[in-house]
């Protein structure tokens, strides 16, 4: 595929929706500010400050604005997301379509309320939301959505997207009528070798960063690409292209200003942090505040632990860690870091919060190992700490902490998740895991009601 031309097909929108192609005179010297959130995961605590904190950005000046959400934004874990069938998602995602155009990318966990990506894609487009996707539905033979799409910021956009392929984190019960081809190679087959003569190439890829590197070295010269899957925060220059990783449950914020009159060095990325207790949408914040009060259960609200101070995502992850050890009398705990979803807040934590915190339930595994094996182990675990990219692994595990430096055999703990991926998460094959009695969510649990 050598490149774009102005008579691409919008992925999969109506042409009602399609905006006209900006003339040669301004896409030579475009400005544009593009807002850009990965595995938002029904993150209700944080959507309406995150909402307000796009709407300020979006308003701050004349700058056209694009919003970027690349896969995942939606989560079956959620009780409240399950039982109102996603009723503040699509308030949020309603509301930001309204702010600028807007663009989904579908991951693994959008059909994780309806079961139905094609349906989800579907009530997306009706939003006037532009929809972008590689996975065919095998029960139609059609393609969920077109992988390409243009838009128009005063000079094209030109936009590929795609999925990830690991059809087990899909719901279970849509798995059979998902054909997604494996992500490197296609996108090799389909990302253009030149950047489009009249804008901007914009790539969209929810298959984690081990299947994107592969691309990096041949990516065309100013290309805005998106990582996600892998709830990383992300920056990588390839040459005057950028290749950015926007975290997870609404943190951080990114944004790329864009100004192609800078030809060495068109795309800048910048970071919002946003306080969940900031700033907020007025409309967006009553309305999930009905919503959980209609929705939660009194044992839901009711406090299971108090945390006495508030704890990063990196940080919450090694102290769960840190619980399942004990909670098994082994000497080293590993949490795999999507299994986590927010940090610990300070005071009381609900079962709700709670269940925001430790994602998914399973069994605690253990393994003997050497001091070796482990000192191995630990040199690619906590990647959130200041990690060089090269080394970046995608899938990684937060560590409990020092053992013992006399210890030559150890016991260490983990998930029965992690414990079936050990290459992905400990970088061997080696791994002896047997079951413990144990369960992963009530053990935490009880350790943070202890602590």
């Amino acid at each position: 595929m050598t490149g774009f031309n102005r008579r691409t097909v919008l992925g999969g929108a109506t042409a009602s929706l399609a905006l006209s192609l900006a003339p040669a005179a301004l896409a030579a010297t475009g400005k544009a500010r593009v807002l850009m959130l990965s595995d938002l995961h029904s993150a209700y605590g944080i959507m309406p400050a995150l909402l307000e904190a796009m709407r300020r950005i979006v308003r701050c000046d004349a700058t056209p604005s694009l919003i970027l959400l690349n896969g995942d934004l939606f989560e079956a874990g959620n009780v409240v997301a399950r039982r109102s069938d996603g009723e503040l998602d699509w308030a949020f995602l309603e509301a930001v379509s309204r702010l600028a155009p807007t663009v989904i990318n579908i991951g693994n966990h959008d059909a994780d309320l309806v079961e139905d990506i094609a349906a989800a894609a579907d009530r997306a487009r009706a939003l006037g939301i532009t929809v972008v996707s590689n996975i065919v539905d095998k029960r139609t033979g059609r393609p969920i959505a077109s992988s390409r799409a243009t838009l128009d910021l005063g000079f094209p956009v030109h936009l590929v997207g795609w999925a990830t392929n690991s059809i087990d984190t899909y719901p279970k019960a849509i798995r059979p009528d998902l054909s997604i081809p494996a992500p490197t190679p296609w996108a090799q087959a389909n990302l253009p070798s030149a950047p489009p003569e009249d804008g901007l190439l914009v790539v969209m890829s929810h298959a984690g960063l081990p299947a994107d590197r592969p691309l990096l070295s041949s990516l065309p010269d100013r290309t805005l690409f998106l990582g996600g899957h892998n709830h990383l925060t992300v920056e990588h220059a390839q040459g005057s292209s950028r290749y950015v990783h926007t975290g997870a449950w609404g943190q951080p914020l990114t944004l790329a200003t864009i100004d192609r009159a800078r030809r060495a060095d068109p795309i800048r990325i910048s970071r919002v942090v946003v306080d969940p207790n900031g700033p907020a949408d007025a409309v967006l914040k009553r309305h999930v505040k009905e919503v959980l009060a209609a929705r939660l259960q009194p044992e839901e609200r009711a406090a299971v632990a108090r945390v006495p101070k508030a704890l990063s995502l990196g940080d919450t992850g090694r102290k769960v860690a840190g619980l399942m050890a004990r909670a098994a009398g082994a000497d080293v705990g590993f949490m795999g870091h999507t299994t986590m979803g927010m940090g610990l807040p300070a005071g009381e934590l609900t079962r709700y919060a709670y269940d925001s915190v430790v994602r998914f339930d399973g069994v605690i595994m253990k393994a003997e190992i050497d001091a070796a094996t482990l000192a191995d182990i630990l040199s690619r675990t906590d990647q959130d700490r200041g990690f060089p990219f090269d080394r970046l692994t995608g899938d990684f595990a937060y560590a409990s902490g020092p053992t013992r430096p006399d210890k030559t055999h150890l016991t260490i703990v983990t998930t029965d998740w992690c414990a079936g991926r050990q290459k992905e998460y400990f970088g061997r094959e080696d791994l002896v895991f047997s079951k413990t009695d144990l369960k992963v969510k009530p053990s935490i649990l009880a350790g943070l009601a202890r602590s």
